[in-house]
Formats: C-alpha cells, sequence, structure tokens
C-alpha cells in the first residue's frame, strides 16, 4: 500500500496528464481562469482545444506562465501564448515558476539520460537552463522569498520527501522524514514557515513547518484528499485543491474544490467546484496583490 500510495501520488506518473489523454483517445479543451476574491465570480482569460497546465502569475502582475506539451509559454492578459525559449529543455512538467524579483524561471525538465525531472532555472525572458538539482526526480514547488533557497519534493532512496538548496548551489536538506508523501512545498510571504500537503496521517492534508524542517503541523483534517496549498502574498490566505476522500494521489479529470482558509487557521471554504485536479494549480498562483489567482479548468471531448 505504501509503494502504492508513492507510485500514485508522486508527479513522475502525473507529469503531464497529455499522455494519459492520448492513451484514452479523449481530446481535451483547457481554460486558463482567474478567481476574484473580492467579487467571489471566475472569469476565463484563455481557452484553447490542447492541453496546459499550472499558471504562475509574475511579480509585476502583467503575464502568467504555463506549460504544455514540454515547453513554457508566456500568456500577456489580452494577447496570445508567447514560447519562452528554454534551450535543450523542452520536456518541462508542470512543476515551474518565478522567482521574487521577477528575473529568473525555475523549470523542473525530464533529462533524456535517465527520464528524472531535474531543477533547472533561466532568465525569464529565456535562455540557457543551469542545473539546480544534482539528482533526480526532483519536481520544484517553491521559492524562499528573499530568493536564496529552492523547496522541491524529490524522490531519494525510494522516499518522496521534501528538500531544501540554496538557488546559487550547496547541498539539498532532507526536511521531511515521515512515512508516505510528502510534496508540494510553499513559502509564507515571510519565509518563516513551509506549507505543504502530507499522507502521514492516512489522508493527504495540509501540513507546515519551520525552513528548517522542524515545528511539522496539520492545518486540515476533514474528509477530502487535499493538494498543493499555496499562501497569499499578503499573508492572510491559503488555497489549495482538494479531492474527493476515495480518490489516491493527485490524477488528472476529476472532479475537485478549490477550497481557502486563513493562515490563522480555521474551517476551508470552497471557492469552486471544477473538473481538473493534475495541472488546476500545482503551483503559487496568485496576483501580486492577493486579490486574485490563476488556475486550469479541463473538459474531455471525444474524438
Amino acid at each position: 500500500m505504501k509503494k502504492n500510495i508513492f507510485l500514485i501520488g508522486c508527479s513522475i506518473l502525473f507529469m503531464t496528464s497529455a499522455f494519459i489523454l492520448k492513451f484514452q483517445g479523449e481530446k481535451v479543451e483547457s481554460t486558463l481562469e482567474i478567481y476574484d476574491l473580492e467579487t467571489k465570480q471566475r472569469s476565463v482569460v484563455y481557452k484553447a482545444d490542447e492541453h496546459f497546465e499550472a499558471p504562475n502569475w509574475s511579480g509585476d502582475g502583467k503575464f502568467l506562465v504555463y506549460n504544455s506539451n514540454g515547453k513554457i509559454y508566456k500568456f500577456n492578459f489580452g494577447g496570445k501564448p508567447e514560447l519562452i525559449n528554454t534551450d535543450f529543455a523542452t520536456k518541462c512538467n508542470n512543476d515551474h515558476g518565478i522567482s521574487p524579483d521577477n528575473s529568473q524561471l525555475v523549470i523542473s525538465h525530464h533529462e533524456s539520460k535517465t527520464g528524472n525531472s531535474i531543477i533547472y532555472t533561466c532568465p525569464i525572458s529565456g535562455g540557457v537552463p543551469v542545473a539546480k538539482t544534482p539528482v533526480g526526480p526532483s519536481y520544484w514547488h517553491g521559492w524562499s522569498p528573499d530568493g536564496k533557497t529552492l523547496a522541491y519534493c524529490a524522490e531519494r532512496n525510494g522516499e518522496f520527501d521534501i528538500y531544501s538548496i540554496p538557488v546559487d548551489g550547496g547541498k539539498e536538506t532532507r526536511l521531511t522524514n515521515a512515512a508516505g508523501l510528502d510534496d508540494g512545498p510553499d513559502y509564507s510571504y515571510d519565509g518563516k514557515y513551509i506549507y505543504f500537503n502530507s499522507v502521514r496521517t492516512g489522508k493527504m492534508k495540509i501540513w507546515r513547518m519551520k525552513p528548517d524542517g522542524s515545528e511539522q503541523t496539520q492545518m486540515t483534517f476533514d474528509e477530502y484528499n487535499d493538494w498543493f496549498p499555496h499562501p497569499s502574498p499578503d499573508g492572510k490566505w491559503m488555497v489549495f485543491v482538494s479531492y474527493d476522500k476515495d480518490v489516491d494521489g493527485h490524477p488528472a479529470n476529476k472532479n475537485v474544490r478549490l477550497r481557502l482558509m486563513p493562515l490563522s487557521g480555521g474551517k476551508p471554504e470552497v471557492l469552486a467546484e471544477l473538473f481538473g485536479g493534475q495541472g488546476t494549480i500545482n503551483v503559487p498562483s496568485w496576483s501580486p496583490d492577493s486579490k486574485k489567482f490563476a488556475f486550469v479548468s479541463y473538459k474531455l471531448q471525444n474524438k
């Protein structure tokens, strides 16, 4: 059962649901949406008859970044998607993001020799990526607010745990060691905590810890399986995706809920129900003013 949780839950099986859709003979429509916390309304900003995933919101608020078919795209509001040149890195999964100073792009690319996901950075405008993790599989999820540290999920010796590593080089540090999958680390606005999801208590729930791995504390407790917590830049909220209690891992093509809860704790609020899951909100996607966040919903169409 433990091995099954790892295999189902880890990003390596679900690095892109395009492969799943192709196998099933399905065509997918992807919709890039914005949720407004003030109006509590969803708005569509882009739709296409192709598979794309995991929007990031730029620090200046002017554009979004997402992945599609192994490549990274920039979406200017009101315009069309533009390919970001990542040179050899053309097998990127949905674990990507933007540095706090808005100058760098971090990507998780499956290198050709082993097929493992390795974390790289390159200029936000594009360029030759530089490897940051020595081995894989490694899947990026968080960048510390001071710009000095990357947090990620990685498999080492058969265990999927959360690690951190200095952006400018150095040894990786293992932050979790509980049995079962730990994934999705994302820093709070002040860098005092890392929020993550863990299956250690039976269901996948949201947890938080200090950046050194201490004081690991469970944050959600109800019947859902909760994934990919993202603290807002103003330090008030956390948004995450919730699967039904009988769903293992974070698969694509499921009915899911986007939920919001105060970072101080409290009962999560359902903001939206949609068809999606994998690719919907894997990575940080808050607007800089914390009033909105971006996500992707999906629709399957028979060929």
